[in-house]
């Protein structure tokens, strides 16, 4: 199959297990085939997308209940919720793949590998859930990753500067503040879940990469300034405010400029 109709055949998967399964095969088949930069025809493709299970709920941001991570029903929350996130990064990296036409080999090459990352680790996550007890599913859960990825549908440019470098970029901030956390409850699954946070903080450093590496190539590309650019994309599609901490080492691993990191510290 076409590996673009194959990025759009997984994300239609409602099933977690069937999508992560299908995702990882594409994937897999990808990276052993030159892949043609090409336009397919979009027009009706986007019915069933995202496909995902009935549960979680959804439910808005406000509405996610806060509960205790020094329960065991609170970590398996906060698991179930960072779970959330890995399963909606799984349909944004296949909808990098298959959305957006004409772009160079390299490109489709690394949202593929960005795809098999995160259904890897929504492997890890859902299978250390089962083990407390849980599973995805179990909690309420809320869609910010996807509005973001439905409001930049139609531009690459806003695709790459508010969804990879800008929400994903919070996941670097965010893990060590959850790790600190989680030392601070002790327990044997709070240390596990804390060794995959490792896996996951460590990955997303390179996908927050790739979307500074194809963010930049477009606005070359385009004739763009990325930095008065993604301040107009930013206002454009409403994105969320980035809040301190920020950790600036695995930003500038991820290639934010210093120009960047220096605005970021005083928007904070």
């Amino acid at each position: 199959m076409h590996h673009r109709l194959s990025a759009l055949a997984a994300l239609r998967i409602t099933d977690p297990e069937q999508k992560v399964a299908a995702t990882r095969a594409a994937a897999a088949q990808a990276a052993m085939t030159s892949i043609a930069p090409d336009e397919l025809d979009r027009a009706a493709e986007d019915t069933g997308v995202p496909g995902r299970p009935e549960r979680p709920m959804r439910v808005a941001a406000t509405a996610v209940p806060q509960r205790s991570p020094f329960t065991d029903e609170g970590r398996a929350a906060l698991i179930h919720s960072i779970c959330h996130i890995e399963f909606n990064a799984i349909n944004l990296a296949l909808d990098a793949v298959w959305r957006f036409g004409g772009m160079p080999e390299a490109y489709y090459r690394d949202w593929w590998r960005v795809a098999d990352e995160e259904a890897q680790h929504f492997t890890l996550l859902h299978a250390h859930l089962r083990a407390m007890g849980w599973q995805y599913g179990d909690f309420p859960a809320h869609d910010g990753l996807w509005t973001m990825c439905e409001k930049t549908k139609h531009d690459v440019v806003a695709r790459m500067a508010l969804v990879p470098r800008t929400l994903e970029a919070r996941g670097l901030d965010a893990t060590p503040q959850i790790q600190a956390k989680l030392a601070r409850i002790g327990t044997p699954d709070a240390a596990a879940a804390s060794a995959i946070l490792d896996i996951i903080l460590r990955d997303e450093v390179g996908h927050v990469a790739i979307g500074n590496r194809w963010y930049r190539w477009l606005c070359a590309r385009d004739g763009l300034d990325p930095i008065a650019h993604y301040r107009t994309l930013f206002r454009r599609h409403e994105a969320p405010r980035p809040r301190a901490p920020f950790n600036l080492e695995a930003r500038a691993r991820a290639g934010f400029t210093d120009e960047e990191l220096a605005a970021l510290s005083q928007s904070g």
